[in-house]
Protein backbone atom coordinates (compact mmCIF):
# COMPACT_ATOMS: atom_id res chain seq x y z
CA UNK A 1 0.00 0.00 0.00
CA UNK A 2 1.02 3.34 -0.52
CA UNK A 3 1.18 6.77 1.08
CA UNK A 4 1.48 10.30 -0.46
CA UNK A 5 2.78 13.78 1.46
CA UNK A 6 0.99 16.79 0.43
CA UNK A 7 2.84 19.97 1.85
CA UNK A 8 0.27 22.51 1.38
CA UNK A 9 -2.42 20.73 0.97
CA UNK A 10 -5.42 21.97 2.59
CA UNK A 11 -7.19 23.81 -0.05
CA UNK A 12 -6.43 24.66 -3.59
CA UNK A 13 -4.25 22.24 -6.40
CA UNK A 14 -3.23 20.67 -2.93
CA UNK A 15 -6.17 19.22 -1.99
CA UNK A 16 -7.59 18.51 -5.35
CA UNK A 17 -4.42 15.89 -5.81
CA UNK A 18 -4.55 14.86 -2.23
CA UNK A 19 -8.45 14.34 -3.15
CA UNK A 20 -7.82 12.28 -6.19
CA UNK A 21 -4.95 10.32 -4.81
CA UNK A 22 -7.53 9.40 -1.75
CA UNK A 23 -9.55 7.70 -4.57
CA UNK A 24 -7.37 5.46 -5.60
CA UNK A 25 -7.45 1.37 -3.70
CA UNK A 26 -3.69 1.33 -3.59
CA UNK A 27 -3.23 4.52 -1.60
CA UNK A 28 -3.88 4.06 2.01
CA UNK A 29 -3.00 7.37 3.66
CA UNK A 30 -2.65 11.20 2.31
CA UNK A 31 -0.53 12.78 5.12
CA UNK A 32 -1.46 17.01 4.52
CA UNK A 33 0.50 19.26 5.93
CA UNK A 34 -0.32 23.08 5.82
CA UNK A 35 -0.65 26.20 7.91
CA UNK A 36 -4.73 26.08 6.85
CA UNK A 37 -7.19 23.81 7.84
CA UNK A 38 -8.95 21.47 6.01
CA UNK A 39 -12.55 22.28 5.45
CA UNK A 40 -14.93 19.74 7.12
CA UNK A 41 -16.99 19.20 3.76
CA UNK A 42 -13.52 18.24 1.99
CA UNK A 43 -11.97 15.90 4.39
CA UNK A 44 -11.78 12.31 3.69
CA UNK A 45 -11.06 9.00 5.62
CA UNK A 46 -7.96 8.76 4.03
CA UNK A 47 -6.31 12.06 4.96
CA UNK A 48 -4.18 12.57 8.32
CA UNK A 49 -3.54 16.50 8.79
CA UNK A 50 -0.95 18.16 10.35
CA UNK A 51 -0.60 21.69 11.13
CA UNK A 52 2.61 23.15 10.37
CA UNK A 53 4.28 26.47 9.58
CA UNK A 54 6.23 26.70 6.52
CA UNK A 55 8.44 29.51 8.26
CA UNK A 56 9.18 27.59 10.97
CA UNK A 57 12.77 26.84 11.80
CA UNK A 58 12.56 23.45 12.51
CA UNK A 59 11.63 20.86 10.37
CA UNK A 60 11.86 17.69 12.78
CA UNK A 61 7.71 17.22 12.03
CA UNK A 62 8.83 16.13 8.33
CA UNK A 63 10.44 12.96 10.11
CA UNK A 64 7.74 11.32 10.61
CA UNK A 65 6.95 10.86 7.23
CA UNK A 66 9.57 8.39 6.34
CA UNK A 67 6.84 5.51 5.12
CA UNK A 68 5.75 8.26 1.98
CA UNK A 69 6.55 6.78 -1.49
CA UNK A 70 4.56 10.27 -3.51
CA UNK A 71 5.74 13.77 -2.34
CA UNK A 72 3.86 17.07 -3.42
CA UNK A 73 4.78 20.27 -2.24
CA UNK A 74 1.97 22.62 -3.15
CA UNK A 75 2.36 25.16 -0.52
CA UNK A 76 3.03 28.80 -1.75
CA UNK A 77 1.45 32.60 -1.93
CA UNK A 78 1.51 35.80 -3.93
CA UNK A 79 0.15 39.12 -4.07
CA UNK A 80 -0.81 40.89 -7.15
CA UNK A 81 0.64 44.73 -6.15
CA UNK A 82 3.49 47.13 -7.62
CA UNK A 83 6.68 46.26 -6.09
CA UNK A 84 6.97 49.65 -4.73
CA UNK A 85 3.61 48.98 -2.63
CA UNK A 86 5.07 45.33 -0.77
CA UNK A 87 6.84 45.28 2.83
CA UNK A 88 9.56 43.93 3.94
CA UNK A 89 8.20 40.79 5.91
CA UNK A 90 6.10 39.69 2.07
CA UNK A 91 9.50 39.74 0.69
CA UNK A 92 11.15 37.29 3.11
CA UNK A 93 7.93 35.33 3.52
CA UNK A 94 7.40 34.90 -0.27
CA UNK A 95 10.84 33.22 -0.48
CA UNK A 96 10.88 31.33 3.04
CA UNK A 97 7.59 29.69 1.64
CA UNK A 98 8.00 29.54 -2.00
CA UNK A 99 11.39 28.65 -2.14
CA UNK A 100 13.85 27.98 0.71
CA UNK A 101 11.12 25.84 2.28
CA UNK A 102 10.81 23.82 -0.85
CA UNK A 103 14.48 23.32 -0.99
CA UNK A 104 14.42 22.57 2.75
CA UNK A 105 11.92 19.91 2.09
CA UNK A 106 13.39 18.01 -1.14
CA UNK A 107 16.51 17.87 0.54
CA UNK A 108 15.23 16.53 4.12
CA UNK A 109 13.36 13.25 1.56
CA UNK A 110 16.95 13.87 -0.81
CA UNK A 111 17.71 10.00 0.17
CA UNK A 112 14.57 8.72 -1.03
CA UNK A 113 14.67 10.82 -4.21
CA UNK A 114 18.16 9.54 -4.84
CA UNK A 115 17.46 6.04 -4.05
CA UNK A 116 16.86 3.56 -6.98
CA UNK A 117 13.23 2.94 -5.32
CA UNK A 118 10.69 4.35 -7.05
CA UNK A 119 9.58 7.77 -5.60
CA UNK A 120 7.41 10.38 -6.98
CA UNK A 121 8.32 13.83 -6.39
CA UNK A 122 6.98 17.35 -7.92
CA UNK A 123 6.42 20.80 -6.99
CA UNK A 124 3.79 23.85 -8.24
CA UNK A 125 6.62 26.37 -9.61
CA UNK A 126 4.79 28.95 -12.12
CA UNK A 127 4.63 29.81 -15.23
CA UNK A 128 5.86 33.27 -13.55
CA UNK A 129 9.21 31.80 -13.17
CA UNK A 130 10.13 31.59 -16.52
CA UNK A 131 10.13 34.75 -17.59
CA UNK A 132 9.82 38.77 -16.15
CA UNK A 133 5.80 39.27 -14.04
CA UNK A 134 4.98 43.14 -13.48
CA UNK A 135 2.48 43.19 -10.43
CA UNK A 136 4.18 39.64 -9.63
CA UNK A 137 7.71 40.51 -9.05
CA UNK A 138 8.77 39.27 -6.11
CA UNK A 139 6.18 35.65 -6.34
CA UNK A 140 8.12 35.53 -9.99
CA UNK A 141 11.63 35.58 -8.38
CA UNK A 142 10.43 32.82 -6.10
CA UNK A 143 9.38 30.78 -9.13
CA UNK A 144 12.29 31.47 -11.34
CA UNK A 145 14.62 30.07 -7.90
CA UNK A 146 12.65 26.82 -7.55
CA UNK A 147 12.89 26.69 -11.46
CA UNK A 148 16.63 26.47 -11.74
CA UNK A 149 17.24 24.46 -8.65
CA UNK A 150 14.89 21.67 -10.08
CA UNK A 151 16.82 21.85 -13.25
CA UNK A 152 20.19 21.74 -11.46
CA UNK A 153 19.21 18.80 -8.86
CA UNK A 154 17.36 16.63 -11.51
CA UNK A 155 20.57 16.66 -13.82
CA UNK A 156 22.59 15.55 -10.47
CA UNK A 157 20.10 13.27 -10.18
CA UNK A 158 20.92 11.64 -13.37
CA UNK A 159 23.92 11.36 -13.00
CA UNK A 160 23.25 9.69 -9.63
CA UNK A 161 21.72 7.24 -11.72
CA UNK A 162 18.12 6.71 -10.52
CA UNK A 163 14.92 7.02 -12.50
CA UNK A 164 13.18 9.17 -9.67
CA UNK A 165 13.01 13.09 -10.97
CA UNK A 166 11.04 16.37 -9.35
CA UNK A 167 8.33 17.62 -11.38
CA UNK A 168 8.01 20.93 -12.36
CA UNK A 169 4.49 21.91 -12.33
CA UNK A 170 4.48 25.27 -14.42
CA UNK A 171 0.60 26.72 -15.05
CA UNK A 172 -1.16 30.22 -15.34
CA UNK A 173 -3.85 31.09 -13.49
CA UNK A 174 -6.00 28.11 -12.29
CA UNK A 175 -9.46 28.62 -11.81
CA UNK A 176 -10.87 26.98 -8.85
CA UNK A 177 -8.06 27.43 -6.15
CA UNK A 178 -7.59 29.41 -3.42
CA UNK A 179 -4.51 31.76 -4.75
CA UNK A 180 -4.60 35.01 -4.35
CA UNK A 181 -8.28 34.80 -2.26
CA UNK A 182 -9.84 32.71 -4.37
CA UNK A 183 -12.59 29.85 -3.42
CA UNK A 184 -11.38 26.19 -3.63
CA UNK A 185 -13.65 24.22 -6.13
CA UNK A 186 -12.52 21.08 -6.56
CA UNK A 187 -14.63 20.01 -9.66
CA UNK A 188 -12.88 22.53 -11.31
CA UNK A 189 -9.30 21.33 -10.54
CA UNK A 190 -10.16 17.79 -10.77
CA UNK A 191 -9.38 16.93 -14.55
CA UNK A 192 -5.61 19.57 -13.66
CA UNK A 193 -4.90 17.21 -10.43
CA UNK A 194 -5.18 13.99 -12.90
CA UNK A 195 -2.26 15.52 -15.22
CA UNK A 196 -0.37 16.58 -12.47
CA UNK A 197 -0.36 12.71 -10.94
CA UNK A 198 -0.06 11.69 -14.59
CA UNK A 199 3.09 13.46 -15.30
CA UNK A 200 4.60 12.95 -11.45
CA UNK A 201 3.94 9.31 -12.15
CA UNK A 202 5.65 9.04 -15.44
CA UNK A 203 8.72 10.79 -13.81
CA UNK A 204 8.64 13.44 -15.95
CA UNK A 205 10.10 16.39 -15.35
CA UNK A 206 8.46 19.57 -16.75
CA UNK A 207 4.79 20.21 -17.31
CA UNK A 208 3.41 23.40 -18.44
CA UNK A 209 -0.59 22.97 -18.75
CA UNK A 210 -2.01 24.59 -21.73
CA UNK A 211 1.42 24.67 -23.15
CA UNK A 212 0.41 23.91 -26.82
CA UNK A 213 -2.53 26.46 -26.70
CA UNK A 214 -1.23 28.96 -24.78
CA UNK A 215 2.44 28.85 -23.19
CA UNK A 216 4.32 28.32 -26.31
CA UNK A 217 3.83 31.01 -27.76
CA UNK A 218 3.95 33.45 -25.13
CA UNK A 219 7.68 32.40 -24.08
CA UNK A 220 8.77 32.25 -27.74
CA UNK A 221 7.42 36.25 -27.27
CA UNK A 222 9.49 36.43 -23.98
CA UNK A 223 12.67 34.64 -25.85
CA UNK A 224 12.33 36.82 -29.07
CA UNK A 225 12.15 40.02 -26.37
CA UNK A 226 11.55 39.93 -22.68
CA UNK A 227 11.49 43.72 -22.82
CA UNK A 228 8.29 44.00 -24.76
CA UNK A 229 6.54 40.62 -23.47
CA UNK A 230 7.20 42.17 -19.91
CA UNK A 231 5.08 45.32 -20.89
CA UNK A 232 2.45 43.13 -22.25
CA UNK A 233 2.01 41.58 -19.23
CA UNK A 234 2.37 44.57 -17.20
CA UNK A 235 -0.77 46.19 -19.03
CA UNK A 236 -2.48 42.61 -18.81
CA UNK A 237 -2.17 42.75 -15.20
CA UNK A 238 -2.90 46.13 -14.67
CA UNK A 239 -6.38 45.57 -15.76
CA UNK A 240 -6.51 42.72 -12.87
CA UNK A 241 -4.79 45.15 -10.56
CA UNK A 242 -7.34 47.69 -11.00
CA UNK A 243 -10.26 45.96 -10.43
CA UNK A 244 -8.70 44.22 -7.10
CA UNK A 245 -8.62 47.79 -5.75
CA UNK A 246 -12.27 49.42 -7.06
Amino acid sequence: MRRALIVGGANGIGLSIATSLAKREEFEKIYIVDKTVIDNENCNPKFEYHQFDLTNSDYSLFDRFNDIDTLMITAGFGKLALFKEINEKHIIDSMNVNATAVMRLIHHFYGKIMSNTDFYCGVMVSIAGFMSSPFFSVYAASKAALKIFIESVNIELEKEGTSNRILNVSPGAIKGTSFNHGKTDLEQTATLARNIIKNLEKKNDLFIPQYDEIYKNVLARYQQDFRQEGRHSYEYKLTRYTKQEQ
